[in-house]
């Protein structure tokens, strides 16, 4: 600990951190405009000026260090001063007409420190120079005349996400921020994360969906989950008008830390899908209005005639509660042929690895951010669990080592050291591969080092792969001390590939982890909904399919099928052939928990009302098992963790 003294005030803190981290950690305001929590200090905006005993000039306090015995002055006449110096020449450099602008009045960092130093005027000319907008991106505006040239973007994109599209182009006055080589920002290589409109201090980049809507300092924020995929990233939704203003990343969630990627920050602010707002009754080829109280009696009585011959299909993004009872009505109660979740084939490789193995294998996210290298074993990060990508990508910066291993062209291949293409269908044999390739090189332990040579060319010859291609590999995944393996259970398709990666981790000490699909596919498949899809003859089929948009093969799989129930909250073509609609909430309006791919258990809330006849997924089964008459009674918790998950489960 450091003895530190600001403003005749003495302190204790940590020892190596910021003297403007020590000052918001003891509560005392600092103001700044390049520095963010997130991000590596950088000082450049001078804003954060202060005055230290014994140093000749004032300091940064973003980037300095305590010392035991450090006198600081926040808030010195010299100080004040220097700080309303930085603003001048801040406010001067470009076109900043706050009145114009969608963040003024409480939104803004640059005019927020103004009115906080008194200043009620440009106290130097502007430079009038007009700087272009760029209105390419079909997610992002990039002002230039807003931008103060902190570069918050910039270290976004390459810490947060790593992907490194954004820079600065030219010196001096006419620097300007830029999208790889001076393209449009739609052109680019920008993935859409919006990371860059979350941390910018000014209205330099916005949402062009939520522009001038409402101010976030005004709007309600509600803590919630994303159910955009299995990693589960925590959400800021800013709510104005029970109307989804914008959404940030929780920079205090524990899965994500305020990262996010175009599902889970746009794609929800895109679906403008009708709603079905009443339950609805096909009569006479038409289907109409009905109450609750009709449309399940209706359901009911056809479920009860054709129990022997039903087909019930529920969307992995419910909530855990409402897979729960969907298990009770239809496995136990119905005892249904067929009670699955809609991609239930997407974890199933998993539970069948878990019958031999029988305890979890696989590890925390959390461990990405301190691999030392990585294997990434058929997993799209790039389209499917977007922000495990970033994960990947940014650890580049720390100088961790990628190897990629996919049978069809990945999209992160361009970062590896080394990228196993092999043939599709051999990725045993690659996984066999890479385990000979560490015997053989004596790199761990050596229970297969006999027959490593042997192996070695079998896999090569079977997979298409030289023998030189899977020791390179094996080389790289090996050399630090914190290997880590990202794999996909529905592209490895079968349980033997997943035991031969488990053997593979123990060898070297790695953790493995997994994308599982929906947001809620670990949780169906502890309540045993992973049946795959089978073609058969059923009289009625039962889908809660929430709010996820069905398939064009779900829709085909259910062509036939002479009475079909959709439990949903927005029109489809499902809902459009239905006999029997039942309106459901959104993502936004639904509570309950979800289980995310590492086995962290965490609770939705809502952040919209719903319509009035709309019911919550869960209240809806409830609702149809009373109509049934079916006990669904019991504990959804302890259901979890009754059988043995390929991670600790933690309820």
């Amino acid at each position: 600990m450091a003895t530190i003294t600001i403003n005749q005030q003495t302190y204790e803190v940590p020892d190596g951190i910021t003297v403007l981290q020590a000052a918001r950690q003891l509560g005392i305001f600092i103001p700044t405009l390049c520095d963010h929590p997130h991000l590596t200090p950088y000082g450049g905006c001078r804003l954060c000026m202060v005055e230290i005993e014994g140093f000749r000039t004032l300091q940064a306090a973003c980037t300095i260090p305590v010392s035991n015995n450090m006198v600081i002055h926040t808030e010195s006449e010299k100080v004040k001063k220097a700080r309303e110096f930085a603003l001048s020449l801040i406010f001067s450099e470009r076109n900043h007409f706050c009145p114009y602008c969608q963040v003024s009045g409480g939104d803004c960092e640059l005019q927020n420190a103004a009115y906080r130093l008194g200043m009620t005027h440009w106290p130097l000319q502007p430079n009038w120079q007009p700087f272009p907008v760029d209105a390419s991106h079909p997610y992002i505006i990039l002002e230039h005349n807003r931008c103060i040239l902190c570069r918050r973007c910039i270290r976004a994109c390459n810490e947060l996400v790593g992907v490194n599209t954004l820079g600065v182009a030219n010196r001096g006055a006419r620097t300007f921020i830029i999208a790889d080589f001076e393209v449009p920002l739609g052109e680019s290589t920008c993935v859409s994360c919006g990371m860059c409109v979350q941390v910018c201090p000014t209205g330099a980049m916005i949402d062009r969906k939520s522009a001038y809507l409402g101010k976030k300092s005004e709007a309600e924020h509600v803590a919630t989950v994303c159910t955009g995929c299995s990693l589960g990233c925590g959400l800021d939704v800013l709510i104005t008008d029970n109307r989804i203003l914008s959404i940030y990343g929780d920079w205090d969630a524990p899965v994500n830390q305020g990262v996010l990627c175009k599902v889970g920050r746009y794609y929800p602010l895109d679906d403008e899908r009708p709603r079905v707002t009443q339950p609805l009754v096909r009569k006479n080829g038409e289907l109409r209005p009905a109450t609750w109280e009709e449309a399940l009696d209706t359901v009911a009585s056809a479920l009860k005639r054709h129990a022997a011959n039903s087909l019930a299909l529920a969307s992995a993004r419910l909530t855990a509660e409402a897979l729960y009872l969907f298990r009770k009505v239809f496995t136990e109660g119905l005892q249904s042929p067929l009670a699955t979740t809609l991609n239930g084939d997407a974890v199933r490789p998993l539970i069948e690895a878990m019958d031999d193995l029988g305890e979890p294998f696989e590890g925390s996210v959390a461990e990405l951010d301190r691999a030392t290298s990585i294997l990434v074993m058929q997993a799209d990060l790039a389209n499917n669990h977007e922000v495990l990508g970033f994960m990947v990508r940014r650890s580049l910066n720390r100088g961790t080592h990628i190897v990629i291993a996919d049978s069809q062209e990945n999209h992160l291949s361009h970062l590896a050291e080394v990228t196993l293409r092999f043939k599709e269908g051999r990725q045993l044999a690659v996984i066999e591969g890479l385990i000979a390739a560490v015997a053989r090189l004596g790199l761990n332990r050596t229970e297969y080092a006999e027959d490593a040579v042997a192996n070695l060319a079998n896999a090569a010859k079977s997979t298409g792969l030289a023998t030189d291609d899977f020791l390179k590999a094996a080389y790289q995944i090996t050399r630090g001390e914190k290997p880590v393996i990202v794999y996909d259970p529905a592209a490895l398709k079968e349980g033997v590939a997943i035991k031969a990666l488990v053997r593979l981790v123990r060898m070297i000490g790695a953790t493995l982890i997994s994308p599982k699909g929906e947001a809620n596919s670990l949780a169906a498949a502890q309540f045993d909904l992973i049946e795959p899809l089978r073609p058969g003859t059923y009289e009625v089929a039962f889908v809660a399919l929430g709010d996820e948009i069905p398939s064009e093969t779900l829709v085909a799989a259910l062509e036939r099928t002479p009475y079909l129930i959709v439990q949903a909250s927005r029109e489809s073509k499902l809902t459009a052939r239905a006999d029997v609609v039942l309106p459901v909430y959104t993502w936004a309006e639904e509570s309950g928990h979800y289980l995310n791919l590492e086995g962290r258990l965490q609770e939705a809330h809502p952040c919209l009302s719903a319509p009035e006849q709309a019911r919550s997924n869960e209240t809806a089964l409830r609702a149809l098992a009373t109509a049934l008459g079916i006990d669904v009674n019991g504990d959804w918790r302890a259901t979890l963790t009754q059988r043995v998950a390929p991670v600790a489960v933690a309820v």
